[in-house]
């Protein structure tokens, strides 16, 4: 983008990558506009985002609550004028067995990674179609290889993978990008929150099971938070426009099936 005007909508900024696109395309975009439910860490993504000389606007909103998309675009829209690219980060499925699941859990995660992402890119995308501009959802590895146990979050993922492919089929014809990213393990907080469980599991210190854990993966280390942020600057970038449709799975290798 360089040193045009352009703006680009990071849902999930607060915390880890989310936080971490906000903060690589900063580099590349001249205004961020921040989306998370936690005022405090979005504020601090904000001043990081400033420090690169992007502007940043934060918005504490719950995507969950419909009025939200709305909202956060007019925003956007009034503040700036334009949205070049849209980043739908924020939201985590609970990684709770199918069939243990309760309808107020499968609803939460349903309500803010799809139903949240697929809101905001409606409201987003007349404004898209005009500066034809780029959208990415994030959906997870579960979505490509279900393990015992993850059914639900597989099934979920999927479906933002599919949401993204309907979105691109419409982008063909308004001039707006559209892909999906699968990261794999990567170290964030949520990730740390995971090893805490899964530590006693298998009568290990969290410290043992986050050294443990790509091995039993298959991967030689967990992903860094920076590292899926590259990728997203990459697919909302210049080089990346004639990608659209895809299915991005960065997973150090992880998942071994075609």
């Amino acid at each position: 983008m360089g040193n045009a005007k352009s703006v680009a909508i990071i849902t999930g900024a607060s915390q880890g990558i989310g936080r971490a696109t906000a903060i690589r395309l900063a580099r590349d975009f001249s205004a961020i506009v921040l989306v998370a439910r936690d005022k405090d860490n979005l504020e601090t993504t904000a001043t990081e985002v400033r420090s690169l000389r992007a502007e940043a606007m934060a918005s504490a909103l719950d995507l969950r609550q419909p009025q939200s998309a709305k909202s956060i675009i007019e925003g956007t829209l009034e503040r700036f004028g334009r949205i070049d690219a849209l980043l739908n980060i924020a939201g985590a499925v609970p990684q709770i067995d199918l069939f243990q699941m309760t309808d107020a859990q499968w609803n939460d995660g349903m309500a803010l990674k799809l139903n949240g992402a697929r809101r905001l890119t409606i409201e987003a995308w007349g404004a898209l179609k005009a500066s034809n501009g780029s959208v990415v959802f994030v959906s997870g590895s579960a979505a490509f290889a279900p393990k015992p146990g993850y059914a639900a979050v597989a099934t979920i993922n999927a479906a933002i993978n599919a949401l993204a492919k309907a979105f691109a089929e419409q982008g063909i014809k308004d001039g707006v990008q559209v892909n999906s990213v699968s990261p794999g393990a990567v170290m964030t907080g949520r990730r740390r929150v995971f090893f805490e469980s899964w530590a006693p599991a298998h009568n290990l210190t969290v410290e043992e099971a986050i050294k443990k854990f790509p091995e039993q993966a298959g991967i030689t280390r967990l992903g860094k938070p920076e590292e899926i942020a590259d990728l997203m600057a990459y697919l909302v970038s210049t080089a990346a426009k004639w990608m659209t449709g895809s299915s991005v799975r960065m997973d150090g290798g992880e998942i071994k099936g075609i």
